[in-house]
């Protein structure tokens, strides 16, 4: 953590900084044993398994609840007030946007860790002084672990990790930090930010900015690929890095085609990218769109040749048309001339420059740098 020291910690201090960063820690490296274990759960009791999800999510928060309501002794109104809102505020979110139970137990993991975030950062003893720092630095330092939690599942074969989904990490983060502030209030608080605190909220924000961006960078950026003769379609890769990933795949498919994939492994995304257009090219011809499923086709065979020969976990005979369909895709579109847009790519995704997006980072981080040195000194 920025400006901070475990060595000239107090130990309880100490030892809650060391337990926050541990269940982060385990909530991040849990993703591809937690969707196993949803998985498993699902094929064993298909009909009870929506009512374990509610359960897995509403029980911890109804523990929450009825724990929070045993400690609030004093200054009564605005802790129910606190904790009604992170409650309220939960609820409307899942509900609202129709969140699975996969998505709603992301508010008992951030909750969770919200509370041992600001746990860990609440002054101790009877002068310490909370300032606004004690709402900004757990929110900060959950933001990194749900940053780098996203990011991890990006990573996994059969996980997605989006920008959405730090989002709805941050929103049960500040939901868990009402909860945990409603509970158990600092002795004192001041509105200002002191020197001391402002240097810590700067450096966990400088660290948000470059984690995120990194993250944005490897799931959200991508380039537009124009072909004269095909369309555009979006891809992470460049023109050129797509030719080089198609004989890099072409070499190392001839002997170990991609017919295995382990859950806890690098996913190859350029085999998830050709798989999306085969499916879209599948979708295409059978809703009866053959200049579509024609100009997919040509996608596919021009940028991810391999895919379409080599086996894989997706079919063992590959995906590359016989020669009769591809002849009849190819009369029926010969007379559309249309411009061709593909929408292959199902996630978010920027073609931005990026020198750009650096640039506007890079700016971000000095303004942050800046503020911090004129006004925490």
């Amino acid at each position: 953590m920025p400006a901070l020291s475990t060595a000239n910690c107090q130990p309880s201090t100490a030892r809650r900084f060391a337990l926050a960063l541990g269940v982060a820690a385990a909530v991040i490296l849990s993703a591809p044993f937690a969707q196993q274990a949803f998985t498993a759960a699902s094929a064993a009791w298909p009909r009870q398994f929506r009512a374990l999800g509610i359960s897995a999510t509403a029980g911890p928060a109804a523990v929450a609840l009825v724990a929070a309501l045993v400690r609030i002794r004093e200054f009564r109104a605005l802790r129910y007030m606190a904790l009604a809102l992170g409650f309220t505020i939960g609820a409307g979110y899942i509900l609202i946007n129709g969140l699975g139970f996969g998505e709603s137990f992301h508010f008992v993991e951030y909750g969770l860790l919200a509370l041992l975030f600001y746990r860990a950062w609440r002054p101790r003893g009877p002068e310490g002084e909370a300032d606004a720092s004690l709402v900004l630095l757990p929110l900060l330092s959950g933001a990194v672990a749900g940053v780098l939690d996203e990011w991890f599942q990006w990573f996994l074969p059969f996980r997605v990790g989006e920008a959405r989904d730090v989002g709805l990490n941050t929103v049960a983060l500040g939901c868990g930090l009402l909860v945990a502030i409603a509970v158990g209030p600092p002795t004192r608080v001041t509105l200002a930010l002191r020197p001391r605190s402002l240097r810590r909220v700067g450096g966990l924000a400088g660290a948000v900015v470059v984690a995120f961006a990194l993250f944005f960078q490897s799931v959200h950026l991508g380039y537009d690929i124009a072909d004269g003769e095909i369309g555009v379609f979006r891809s992470r890769y460049s023109a050129a890095g797509l030719d080089a990933a198609a004989r890099a795949r072409a070499e190392t498919w001839r002997d170990r085609p991609p017919v295995v994939v382990r859950r806890v492994s690098r996913e190859d995304q350029y085999l998830s990218e050709g798989i999306w257009h085969v499916q879209r090219r599948n979708d295409a011809w059978a809703a009866g769109d053959a200049f579509g499923a024609w100009r997919e086709n040509l996608i596919l065979e021009e940028y991810y040749a391999p895919v379409l020969d080599a086996p894989s976990y997706s079919s063992t005979s590959g995906h590359r048309w016989p020669p009769e369909q591809r002849a009849d895709a190819a009369a029926r579109a010969a007379a559309d001339h249309r411009a061709y847009v593909s929408t292959a790519y199902p996630t978010p995704s920027y073609a931005w420059p990026r020198t750009i997006y650096w640039g506007a980072h890079a700016m971000l981080l000095a303004a942050i740098a800046a503020l911090c040195w004129r006004y925490g000194s």
